[in-house]
């Protein structure tokens, strides 16, 4: 079941569960307090049930429920996990707003850009605004996948308030995804990053090898990788969506943002301090940090971590971080007459 803890600004599974394995029932939350939530955690699991209003009569074999939004204190996120039965669909339809998926479990077919591909676990999708979409389940399995919208959808809005189903059309035959076809557009696969000295190791001839578009470039710094999958170099305009992984010693320090943040944690446990509180995160849990909220990360541990990781609205081009310990230093001099 999905239960959490937000904060004003002053049952978890085991970390070696697989992503099947993991998974978010629903239980209400309580509303924001008068100062507005900014730092909200819960754990997950696959556990629920329903979709939402505006797709019913529409949708078959969906289900949804939310992990960050405006209940919250969100104001720009709105994440959550899906779930489509065997045979299931969504049919047809465009979003007045801009959400992209990763997926979890299962082999969904998407329908976009005038193709249908078949995803499977670790392939993400971008849905522009206005961009007409669809998803089916032609697997026995059951599909997973986590999603982020911004701005947030209307909470079980009327129908057609900002999603649209548009008239049906024959299935297209799906395909997997040629992942070197410069035609393919909103699409990608990552399940993670191995081990730095193996990622980062170059291998194979000098000529001729498999190049690494900037679509799947690895930004390696402080025993950290991230991997970015959604964001404007994939075509995105609103949000970012990418990888986390943390080899044993490495360390976000504390810093905030001017933008929201989520943490969709899949793997491993790691020590964590949140506008100054320690916390500790593990596999099977769901960290949510608005505007100016003091986070980092610390792996003291052995063994690896691993997370999605979600920003809305996306990053601007500078001042995207602000490192406390650098203005607190700054103070000093000035307090000590050095500036």
């Amino acid at each position: 079941m999905f239960g959490g803890t937000s904060h004003p600004r002053s049952a978890v599974r085991t970390a070696g569960a697989t992503w099947g394995e993991l998974g978010a029932g629903v239980t209400p939350l309580e509303p924001p307090s008068e100062e507005g939530d900014v730092f909200h955690r819960a754990s997950w699991d696959w556990e629920f049930e329903g979709a939402p209003s505006h797709y019913r009569g529409h949708a078959r074999g969906l289900h949804r429920t939310n992990l960050v939004d405006r209940s919250v204190g969100a104001t720009h996120t709105d994440l959550g996990l899906c779930r489509l039965e065997p045979g299931g669909e969504v049919p047809p339809h465009v979003h007045s707003f801009e959400r992209c998926i990763y997926v979890l479990g299962g082999t969904p077919t998407l329908e976009l850009d005038h193709r249908a591909v078949e995803l499977e676990i670790g392939s993400y999708a971008l849905f522009p605004v206005g961009l007409p979409h669809a998803l089916r389940n032609d697997a026995a399995d059951e599909a997973r996948w986590l999603e982020l919208s911004t701005p947030q959808p209307e909470p079980d809005g009327p129908a057609g308030a900002d999603t649209l189903f548009l008239a049906a059309t024959p299935p297209l035959p799906a395909q997997r995804p040629d992942v070197v076809d410069p035609t393919r557009r909103y699409l990608g696969r990552y399940l993670g990053t191995p081990p730095q000295h193996e990622a980062l190791a170059v291998a194979g001839p000098v000529r001729g090898r498999a190049t690494a578009g900037m679509d799947s470039a690895l930004l390696a710094y402080s025993g950290i990788s991230v991997k970015m999958m959604v964001d404007a170099t994939l075509g995105a305009d609103l949000l970012t969506m990418f990888t986390v992984d943390y080899e044993p010693g490495g360390a976000a320090q504390v810093h905030d943002h001017p933008f929201e943040e989520a943490y969709f944690f899949l793997e491993g446990e790691i020590e964590a301090e949140i506008e100054g509180a320690a916390q500790r995160f593990r596999a099977g849990e769901v960290l949510f940090c608005g505007v100016g909220v003091d986070h980092g990360f610390f792996n003291s541990g052995s063994g690896r971590v691993r997370w999605v990781e979600t920003q809305a609205p996306q990053p601007p081009r500078r001042h995207s971080y602000r490192w406390p310990s650098h203005w607190q230093q700054l103070r000093g001099e000035i307090e000590a007459g050095r500036r």
